[in-house]
């Protein structure tokens, strides 16, 4: 199979529109080819390319900070002499100056399917920014490696921030080409929008998502591993918890929890009890780890962690937001009193809760502090809005 990138170096009559403009370029450390060779290089040598600027969203264009909220600076390009701006520095929208650096903005980062993964919201911040001042984005397709699976509740409105685009569930099962044609069709955004789409993806074939022939390349620094990117839609939850969610391990977001004053087998053993179904597709394992910063730095935690991979991976019953959910339950039901909630700065807000801005409400949180809520309300809470955008977003489909 091919990705965008692979397709338009490959062939001269994709690239024709672009003679003549001048080109910029929105990248991290996965924008490669498949020869590993970073999009930047590849396009800086193809003789028909301008190439004007280069932008890099969250943990920036080399993927060199570590943790959110760290922000990156400009700078030049040191061998192709070109502005590199930060669209997670001074602003996270474009301003007039980067938009008239280029005609076209080539749009090629890896995500991982999930609403609160910053990339999206690039994506809808630079197709506004286009649509106002005339200019052109292209995105050069790559899969969502978590497929085309869709859960969590709908972002309310009033709730929206760089962790949240618009209304939709925190995985929503498209690719980032495809998403950009629901932002333009969604928020009526009038601007010259093109996808070079992939060629042989199948998402629901061999790999679920992402392609068995490819290797994994971290695109954010905590998102080392496929089993990573496949439970995240849960797990980045624990950002606004309290507990570890293993920053500072080899293993980030791979973990339901941890914590130094957590029993982790006997969680599991009330998550066992109190909806088993929400257990299925993957492993859950024991494990032990001291992180090196971060939350409970230099304290031995104990931590429950996933395995949706291998033999324990079964793709269309794996549901990682209702597993995380249900970790949080059981912690709250083991620990009542226990100061769950992380009440900091999120992702430039300021007024809500963390858990609240990351899920696009407070529905879940009510969900787990309720003594009386049951599985069931919480399936009731997420099931049609997950139904309506699965009909929703039918029509923007191209795999």
């Amino acid at each position: 199979m091919k990705f965008g990138i692979d397709r338009l170096l490959a062939d001269p009559a994709l690239r024709a529109p672009l003679a003549g403009k001048r080109i910029a370029l929105v990248a991290h450390p996965a924008s490669v080819t498949e020869g590993l060779v970073h999009s930047l290089d590849a396009l800086a040598v193809c003789p028909d390319i301008s190439l004007s600027a280069a932008f890099g969203p969250q943990h920036g264009l080399r993927g060199d900070k570590q943790d959110n909220m760290v922000e990156t600076e400009d700078f030049i390009d040191p061998e192709l002499g070109i502005p590199v701006f930060s669209l997670y520095g001074a602003v996270r929208r474009p301003t007039a100056r980067m938009i008239d650096s280029a005609d076209v903005f080539l749009f090629d980062l890896q995500d991982l399917g999930c609403r609160i993964y910053t990339f999206v919201t690039t994506l809808l911040y630079l197709l506004e920014a286009a649509s106002e001042a005339g200019k052109a984005v292209w995105v050069l397709d790559r899969p969502n490696p978590a497929g085309r699976p869709v859960e969590g509740t709908t972002l309310l409105p009033g709730w929206e921030s760089f962790v949240g685009a618009g209304p939709m569930p925190m995985r929503h099962g498209l690719t980032l080409g495809e998403m950009g044609r629901w932002f333009v069709d969604h928020f009526k955004l009038d601007v010259d929008y093109r996808v070079i789409a992939m060629e042989g993806w199948a998402p629901d074939g061999p790999g679920y998502g992402w392609p068995q022939d490819r290797i994994w390349i971290n695109p954010s620094p905590n998102a080392a591993s496929l089993n990573m990117a496949r439970a995240y839609a849960g797990t980045v939850m624990i950002e606004g918890a309290t507990l570890s969610e293993g920053r500072g391990t080899t293993r980030p977001l791979e973990v339901l929890f941890g914590a130094p004053d957590v029993d982790a087998k006997a969680v599991l053993a009330q998550m066992q009890s109190f909806a088993p179904q929400w257990l299925a597709g993957c492993a859950l394992r024991e494990c032990w780890f001291e992180p090196t910063f971060h939350k409970h730095a230099g304290k031995l935690c104990n931590a429950l962690m996933i395995h949706a991979d291998g033999q324990f991976y079964e793709h269309h019953a794996f549901r990682p937001w209702r597993l995380q959910a249900l970790a949080f339950k059981a912690v709250r039901r083991l620990y009542p009193d226990y100061p769950l909630w992380r009440d900091f700065a999120y992702e430039y807000v300021y007024d809500k809760l963390a858990i609240d801005v990351i899920n696009g409400g407070p529905g879940l949180r009510e969900w787990v502090d309720n003594p009386a809520s049951t599985p069931a309300d919480l399936d009731a809470l997420a099931g049609p809005d997950e139904a309506a955008w699965v009909e929703a977003r039918g029509s923007f489909l191209l795999y």
